[in-house]
């Protein structure tokens, strides 16, 4: 078995007003890795390039060790589960009718599985898809996803604009996928405190650069949130500041922990803290 499930190298793509990249991503099999950054940030084109639904200028992507411009990565797709922010299901398509479609997709179709995933999600197989939630397209995708035989899924904004319990329901399916250790998961969104919760490896990508792919709890112990007053925080290296923000009363800066000063209080950061200092303009 092939130890990544994804590898992406130095991919890049050119638009008119866009640049994304050059990116660099591993994901191992049995984990989750999360694609964060802002709506624009390129977390879509990205998804689309490993698909190569969209063609890249420069680099090499390998899907379970098949390059995915290979003849071989047609056949390869059977094994990756895309789930999509929009999808393309015909408004006066039903659950049911959707799975009879799919089957003829897909070689390794399994109905009874797909049948099992409408009823977990309490989902009404005759009920036209228009007269769908967003929580319920979401979970109808998902189940489609699910129904194939994939070890790879692909999710772009899978939690976007749902409530939190659906939220919920639909991050412990991924973990579970995940669990298994020839499967793994790629989701992208801007919902940092989700990725948090489920993800293994954090990759952050703030106007197409990829700012950074590493394990996440690495991420969240490298970094420090320190917290002292403007004159402090002026008198600590500017070499550790990672982002800073000083009001009147009080300074807070993301910062190298191992580096901060023994005499400030310097807290445990959030995935969100840290990504949203380094987001920052002031950001080296």
């Amino acid at each position: 078995m092939n130890e990544n499930a994804l590898v992406v190298n130095g991919l890049t793509k050119q638009y008119k007003d866009f640049t994304l990249g050059p990116m660099d991503l591993a994901l191992p099999m049995g984990c989750v890795l999360g694609l964060v950054g802002e709506n624009g940030a390129g977390k879509s084109t990205t998804i689309r390039l490993i698909m190569n639904a969209a063609g890249r200028d420069s680099g090499q992507v390998q899907v379970m060790g098949v390059d995915n411009l290979s003849p071989e990565f047609r056949e390869m797709k059977e094994n990756i589960g895309v789930v999509l922010d929009e999808t393309c299901v015909p408004e006066f398509i039903t659950a049911r009718q959707l799975g009879k479609i799919l089957a003829g997709a897909y070689r390794n179709w399994d109905e009874a599985a797909y049948n099992s995933w409408i009823n977990r999600f309490q989902l009404p197989p005759n009920k036209k898809y228009k007269e769908y939630s967003r929580g319920m397209t979401m979970k109808l995708g998902i189940a489609a996803a699910m129904s194939h035989g994939a070890k790879l899924l692909l999710l772009d904004e899978a939690t976007s604009g749902l409530d939190p319990m659906v939220r919920e329901e639909l991050l412990e399916v991924f973990a579970e996928f995940a669990a298994q250790d020839d499967h793994a998961v790629l989701i992208s969104s801007h919902i940092v405190s989700d990725l948090e919760k489920i993800c293994d490896y954090i990759a952050f990508i703030h106007k197409g650069k990829l700012r950074l792919c590493e394990e996440k709890d690495m991420l969240l112990e490298r970094y420090g949130l320190l917290k002292c007053s403007p004159q402090e925080l002026a008198a600590v290296d500017p070499t550790i500041i990672h982002g800073k923000r000083i009001g009147e009363y009080g300074a807070e800066a993301l910062v190298d922990r191992d580096r901060a000063p023994r005499d400030l209080l310097v807290e445990k950061p959030t995935l969100e803290d840290i990504i949203l200092y380094l987001a920052k303009e002031e950001v080296r």
